[in-house]
């Protein structure tokens, strides 16, 4: 599948005005809490059409439990009290799961962590923001809500003079088993390599927050980030930071199952399909300002 070309100006109009504001903009359905993890329910009207779907540990358990790595803001983070997962994509799974009568169980791992959990049964899903890809699709079972491209962000200013179409001998940070680092970045570096330029520098963390604090310290150049997170950091720091350019390599995101569990992933699909002709949809990504991102193909495995 081509990526096509997602101006960050379709996001920018609602979260960079956001600020601060996000971290109030928690989900309203009902919570109880752990220091590890969140579980929620939302009210919905049940459709037991999706019931007769559910994989049979998370019908008896009657809960599912949600493998996230909560450092991705306004996607999926922790709020103020250190606890509570929240975000877009909380919300959103919250209200696909009200569909199946199901409460959810919001657990903060790494993200590198969280494929391997849900293949091993630690996790049922993992929600956090997965890009669709071929490598991933061979491991797991995925399915299409969101779209989001890959964006530059420096500091005010640009004053390291970055060009992201040359970034050769500079310090980039990305965050660990992303898109960013296990792909992009390496071919940019071996791009400059191949033309007789110094590589880029990787900088890379398993904590979101910390790749922005590396740009913000001055110790990375540049951070590449999905544009969502990106546009939460510049609106989040007091105008410390700025995009760089336009995103671009728009792709679907992704809820992650087990390999063998394509019926489910269909359920939940035509739960997204629900929500989307209701309303239900758009009013969450809008109220998180990530309607930009906002899809209609919701697919099992979609062609990446």
């Amino acid at each position: 599948m081509t990526h096509r070309l997602r101006p960050a100006t379709l996001l920018i109009a609602g979260l960079a005005t956001a600020g601060l504001a996000l971290s109030a903009c928690g989900s309203d359905s009902l919570s109880t809490n752990t220091s590890s993890s969140s579980s929620s329910t939302t009210k919905a009207t049940v459709d037991q059409a999706l019931v007769a779907k559910l994989p049979a540990k998370v019908k008896s358990a009657g809960k599912i439990v949600i493998g996230t790595d909560a450092t991705y803001q306004p996607n999926e983070y922790l709020d103020t009290d250190g606890k509570t997962v929240i975000g877009m994509d909380v919300e959103l799974f919250d209200a696909v799961m009200a569909k199946f009568g199901i409460k959810t169980e919001w657990v903060p791992t790494g993200f590198d962590q969280i494929i391997l959990g849900v293949k091993s049964g630690k996790y049922d899903v993992g929600v956090s923001s997965f890009t669709v890809n071929a490598d991933r699709e061979k491991e797991a079972t995925m399915v299409s809500y969101f779209t989001a491209g890959t964006q530059w962000v420096t500091q005010k200013g640009n004053p390291k003079k970055v060009d992201p179409a040359s970034a050769c001998g500079l310090n980039i940070a990305v965050q660990k088993a992303t898109v960013q680092a296990d792909v992009d970045l390496p071919k940019r570096s071996k791009d400059c390599t191949d033309a007789g330029k110094p590589a880029i520098k990787p900088i890379v963390d398993a904590d979101q927050a910390k790749v922005t604090s590396a740009v913000l310290t001055g110790k990375a150049d540049a951070m590449l980030v999905d544009l969502p997170p990106a546009i939460s950091a510049v609106a989040t720091t007091q105008g410390k930071l700025e995009l760089l350019g336009e995103q671009y390599d728009s792709a679907p995101y992704g809820y992650v199952l087990p390999k063998d569990q394509t019926d489910f992933g269909q359920a939940i699909a035509d739960a997204l399909k629900s929500l989307e002709a209701d309303g239900t949809y758009k009013s969450i990504l809008t109220k998180w300002k990530t309607e930009g991102g906002a899809i209609s193909d919701f697919a099992v495995n979609p062609q990446p």
